[in-house]
């Protein structure tokens, strides 16, 4: 008979908005074992399944800390009350919380304090945006009714919310009644109750006790920490192409290139001072996505895509914001785990703004296979494959402009660009194999270059700070035979160091903060390398603080430059 073996979460906190989708276990009547589900439209043996979700609400009321969502809030600061703040952000689990917040918890004040001096009363339009996360309407979670009388979670419509049990000071509301269940504004403070049980398709009586599971009370999604876009100021900056006229400055466009962390590596092993439920892969995407979409770029480079949230999320959800999508998977001759979750770079773009002309796939293994042919000795192949086989690619697109620019001189010119976007290998150790998989993708874009003659980007994680060998490759067009870099050099492939360089004309984007002027580019400026002109940092960790995010480009183009890569 089909019974349920096991029910957990991949996190227990549950947040606002982010789906819940509980792992069940099954064991089949011949005793395999199986994830599959088993609804009533395909029953198993004559068996199926039922799931339902509660909300399980005290009547003593619970507010949740603003700074640490996860804990109970001990204490409330009475000026945002006074000021009209959004409640949630008046509340804080210790005075230790509300001390070290107060630097920024006082901006709130700030704002209220100018909002009604400047246009009397206007808290609502300035703190609504909070309200948009749930953050902001937590009174609504202390009452002891349901407000909601229709919902509709999971795949399943569902029904007015009806109390299903009442004890010991506790009320338990139905709230779904599908495997998945996304958490909402009303259910911030309360704990939730997952039920499975095995129903008899016959008689539709359960069969054996359900399994259950409870989670952790239901905290608000943390405000979103605003972004803002500084503008390259200057008339040699303004996304215009060299004097051919492919691309004029009315054809400027913006590019976004961003490591997203791929969820196989957001693990709490490499990641503990990070909670559960602020790596989990439901939560992160739907931050992710909100941040791209928010950019607004004509073109975005990501990596560390897994193959199956590409197809089952970022294609599909990027679809829908007129995005067309590419994407290389890495190769797997090295990774040995699930094919489906292997990362890869994705490259996506506006279709009212470009179209797909042409792609290339670069594989790092292919090449490696090519190289120890001829410049490794037959005894040393298998050590030399071994070091360079790392499963890196790169993905190179040609694309062509829908806006027309072109000069009376050049009517019905093309206007083309290629965008180049990979992830060079991470290991710090590996010196060679990262100034040889950078200078393999330059050597292959320099013959596109040759046959096209097209502008270029060049994207992605280079897993190299400012002043490394292929920092230096890429910036300079050459390495310093000189360079520390070089000496890690054990198969030889990087001699003799003069090959080591390249006829594109890259700049790094970010130079052109250098060369603009504007309060905004002067802040900026202090946040930059004065000795690279890159920024002090793209990629923040408690363990690094470095820069190893970069876009470079050809000729005159200078897009708005966006690299960020995911912050822990």
């Amino acid at each position: 008979m089909l019974s349920v073996l096991r029910v957990h979460l991949p996190s227990d906190i549950p947040i606002v908005g982010c789906e819940l989708s509980p792992y069940v276990l099954l064991r089949r009547p011949d005793k395999t074992f199986t994830t599959d589900d088993v609804p009533e439209s395909a029953p198993l043996d004559g068996h199926f399944l039922r799931y339902k979700w509660y909300r399980i609400q005290s009547d003593r009321k619970v507010a949740v800390c603003s700074v640490h969502p996860s804990e109970q809030a001990t204490l409330q600061c009475l000026g945002c009350v006074k000021a009209k703040i959004p409640v949630a952000k008046s509340y804080h689990c210790s005075p230790k919380c509300f001390s070290d917040a107060w630097q920024h918890h006082r901006v709130l004040h700030d704002r209220a304090a100018s909002a009604v001096n400047e246009n009397g009363n206007e808290e609502e339009e300035i703190f609504g945006r909070f309200n948009s996360t749930g953050a902001g309407v937590i009174s609504a979670s202390l009452t002891g009714s349901a407000s909601s009388t229709s919902l509709i979670n999971g795949s399943t419509p569902l029904y007015p919310t009806a109390v299903t049990q009442r004890s010991g000071g506790e009320t338990w509301f139905e709230v779904g009644r599908s495997k998945t269940y996304t958490p909402t504004t009303d259910d911030i403070g309360h704990v939730l109750k997952f039920e499975c049980v095995v129903i008899d398709a016959e008689t539709k009586l359960p069969v054996g006790h359900p399994n259950t599971l409870l989670t952790s009370r239901v905290i608000p999604a943390p405000s979103p920490s605003p972004r803002r876009l500084i503008s390259v100021g200057g008339a040699d900056m303004m996304g215009q192409l060299d004097s051919d006229g492919r691309l004029s400055s009315s054809g400027t466009f913006t590019v976004l290139s961003y490591n997203i962390l791929s969820d196989s590596y957001a693990s709490s092993e490499l990641y503990s001072y990070c909670p559960s439920w602020a790596l989990s892969w439901p939560y992160r995407r739907q931050n992710l996505l909100r941040e791209i979409v928010g950019y607004r770029a004509d073109i975005v480079c990501l990596q560390e895509v897994q193959c199956d949230h590409f197809d089952e999320f970022f294609a599909p959800e990027l679809d829908k914001h007129g995005y067309q999508a590419l994407y290389k998977r890495k190769t797997n001759e090295v990774y040995s785990g699930n094919i489906h979750t292997i990362d890869g770079c994705a490259t996506f773009f506006r279709r009212d703004r470009f179209s797909h002309v042409k792609k290339y796939e670069v594989e790092f293994n292919k090449a490696a296979q090519s190289l120890t042919e001829v410049a490794v000795q037959t005894t040393q192949k298998k050590v030399a494959l071994n070091r360079l086989v790392k499963d890196n690619v790169a993905l190179i697109v040609v694309l062509e402009a829908k806006f027309t620019n072109q000069g009376a001189d050049n009517p019905g010119k093309r206007q083309l660009l290629c965008v180049a976007n990979t992830h060079v290998n991470v290991q710090q150790e590996l010196k060679d194999v990262k100034i040889w998989q950078v200078h393999t993708l330059l050597k292959g874009l320099e013959k596109i270059a040759a046959s096209a003659d097209i502008p270029m980007l060049v994207c992605g994680d280079f897993n190299s700070v400012p002043g490394s060998a292929p920092h230096s490759l890429l910036a300079m067009g050459k390495v310093d035979p000189l360079h520390p870099d070089l000496l890690v050099d054990p198969l030889a492939i990087l001699r003799p160091h003069s090959k080591l360089t390249h006829q594109l004309p890259l700049v790094s984007a970010y130079s052109a903060f250098l060369r603009g002027i504007g309060l905004g580019l002067e802040q900026q400026r202090r946040r930059m390398d004065p000795a690279t002109n890159e920024p002090l940092f793209t990629n923040c960790t408690r363990d690094f603080i470095g820069t190893l995010d970069y876009i470079f480009y050809t000729g005159k183009l200078i897009p708005e430059c966006l690299s960020r890569r995911c912050l822990m």
